[in-house]
C-alpha cells in the first residue's frame, strides 16, 4: 500500500470519497521564485499522476465514521509540500472543523518543495496553524506514515497527530535519503521511530483498514460518566498487618495490569512512547471499549516508573481530556525510577507533568491500586477523591525499607514500620485516602443443564 497512488490508497480504505473543491493560489509558470524548468516538471507530474497537486483531500467514510482525508501523492514531485499543497490541507482542516469529523492524514512525502524556496517552507507554519485551530475545535487527528514520510510532512501532519500509525517497513525521518548521513540507515525507519517512542503503533499494510476503523471508533466516542473501578482479580482477604499487605502486593503470583485490562475491556488499542525519544514498557496506555463505552487507561505494570512512563501517561490523560473520554488509571509500582538515568531524563519534571495533567483534566478519572503504591511515583497516577484499592495492595508515603533507612533504624524494624505507616487497604479507607476496597466479581451463573 505504501507505493500505491493516493487515489488507490483512498479507494482501499474508504467509501464515498468526495474531493474538496479548493481554490488554488495563482502561480507563475516557473513558480514564485522563477525556478528554471519547474513549470515543465509540474506539468509532467500532473500528466503522469492525473493529479493537479501533491495532495488529495476530501470527505469519505471509514467504517461507520465520517472523516476528512488528506492523502499524499508521492508520484507528484515526490509528494512535496508547496503553496497549493498548503491551500488544500488548510481547506481540509477547515472542512473537518465545519463537519466536526476526524482528519486522517495518509502521508507519503519527501518534504518541502525546493523549487518554491521559502514559499514552500512556510507552508509548514500554515499547516500547523490549521491543525492547531482544528484541534482546539475538537477535531480528532490521526496520521498514517507511508513510505516515505520525511521532512515537513513528518514534522507537522505526521508527528503532530493525536495518534500516529506507521506502516511497517516505511522510511520515516526528518532528513530525506538524499541529504542525511550514510551511517545508521536503520534510524530512519518506522520501526526505529516506534522503538524511540515517536510512533504509537506499527501496522502491516494489509491491516491498515481494520485498524483505522478501530481507532476511529475509539477516538470519536464521548462519555461524561466516570469509569467504574475494575473488580479485584486476587484474594478478597484483607491483610492483618501492614507487612502482610506489603508481602501480598509483592507476591509474584498477584494479578498485574495486563490481566486487569484484559478482564475489564472487550477490546483495546495501545498508544506508545512519550514522543521525545522514550518508551517505558512498565506503563501501558491506550483506549478500550467496555460494554459500549470507550474508556482511556494508563496503567503501571509493577516496575519502577521512568520519566518516559510519566510523560506518556500525561499525554494519555491530556488527549482523553480533550476528546471527552473518561480515564481509568491502575497503580502498581514500587516507586519512581530513581537511578542516575532517570534523574538525567527529568524524573521530577515528568512526575510534575502527570500531576498537572490529572489535576486539570476535564474528564473524570478513576483509579484502582492493584499492587504496590510506592510514594509519589504512584500518587502521580492517582485521582484525588476517586481512588479505590484491592485487598492485595498497599499505598504508602514511602516503602517500609526506605522509612527504616531514613530513620536510621535496623532492617529488623521494617515490619513494625509497615504497621506504623498505616498502608493497608482498610487503613487507606479509614484515612479517607481511598473510597473503598473492591472485591472479586461474583462468578457468572451456571447455565441450566
Amino acid at each position: 500500500m505504501s507505493k500505491a497512488s493516493a487515489r488507490e490508497v483512498v479507494e482501499r480504505l474508504a467509501t464515498g470519497f468526495e474531493e474538496l473543491s479548493t481554490p488554488l493560489s495563482d502561480e507563475p509558470a516557473d513558480g514564485p521564485i522563477d525556478w528554471p524548468g519547474y513549470g515543465e516538471a509540474r506539468q509532467a507530474a500532473s500528466e503522469r499522476t492525473a493529479e493537479a497537486e501533491s495532495v488529495l483531500c476530501g470527505t469519505a467514510r471509514i467504517g461507520a465514521n465520517d472523516v476528512v482525508l488528506i492523502a499524499f501523492e508521492f508520484g507528484f514531485l515526490g509528494g512535496s509540500i508547496g503553496r497549493r499543497t498548503g491551500d488544500r490541507v488548510e481547506a481540509a482542516f477547515s472542512r473537518a472543523t465545519e463537519l466536526g469529523v476526524p482528519v486522517v492524514s495518509l502521508i507519503a512525502t519527501g518534504g518541502s518543495r525546493m523549487q518554491q524556496g521559502m514559499f514552500a517552507l512556510t507552508q509548514l507554519q500554515r499547516i500547523t496553524r490549521a491543525a492547531t485551530l482544528a484541534r482546539a475545535a475538537g477535531v480528532v487527528q490521526l496520521s498514517v506514515l507511508r513510505d516515505p514520510t520525511t521532512g515537513g510532512g513528518w514534522a507537522t501532519l505526521g508527528a503532530g497527530a493525536d495518534v500516529v500509525l506507521a506502516l511497517t517497513g516505511a522510511q520515516v525521518g526528518f532528513a530525506g535519503s538524499r541529504v542525511r548521513p550514510a551511517a545508521d540507515p536503520e534510524a530512519y525507519t518506522a520501526e526505529a521511530k516506534f522503538a524511540w517512542g515517536q510512533v504509537d503503533r506499527l501496522v502491516p499494510p494489509g491491516e491498515l483498514g481494520s485498524r483505522l476503523v478501530r481507532w476511529l471508533d475509539l477516538l470519536t466516542s464521548r462519555s461524561a460518566a466516570p469509569a467504574e473501578p475494575p473488580a479485584a482479580l486476587g484474594s478478597d482477604a484483607l491483610p492483618e498487618t501492614g507487612w502482610d499487605a506489603v508481602l501480598a502486593a509483592r507476591a509474584p503470583g498477584r494479578p498485574r495490569a495486563a490481566s486487569y485490562l484484559d478482564a475489564y475491556f472487550d477490546w483495546r488499542e495501545d498508544i506508545s512512547g512519550d514522543r521525545c525519544g522514550g518508551v517505558d514498557p512498565g506503563v501501558s496506555c491506550g483506549f478500550g471499549r467496555r460494554g459500549g463505552r470507550v474508556i482511556a487507561y494508563a496503567a503501571q505494570c509493577g516496575t519502577p516508573t521512568s520519566p518516559s512512563g510519566f510523560r506518556i501517561a500525561a499525554r494519555l490523560v491530556r488527549l482523553a481530556s480533550r476528546l471527552g473520554v473518561p480515564v481509568l488509571t491502575l497503580v502498581d509500582t514500587p516507586g519512581a525510577a530513581n537511578d542516575a538515568a532517570a534523574e538525567r531524563s527529568g524524573a521530577g519534571p515528568a512526575i510534575a507533568e502527570l500531576f498537572e495533567a490529572v489535576a486539570t483534566a476535564a474528564v473524570p478519572i478513576t483509579t484502582l491500586v492493584i499492587g504496590e503504591g510506592g510514594s509519589g511515583g504512584a500518587l502521580a497516577f492517582a485521582a484525588p477523591g476517586a481512588t479505590w484499592v484491592t485487598p492485595d495492595s498497599y499505598f504508602s508515603v514511602t516503602s517500609p525499607e526506605a522509612a527504616a533507612a531514613i530513620l536510621k533504624q535496623p532492617p529488623s524494624s521494617v515490619p513494625d514500620l509497615a504497621d506504623r505507616l498505616h498502608l493497608r487497604p482498610q487503613d487507606l479507607v479509614t484515612l479517607g485516602i481511598a473510597r473503598g476496597v473492591v472485591t472479586p466479581a461474583p462468578p457468572a451463573p451456571r447455565a441450566p443443564i
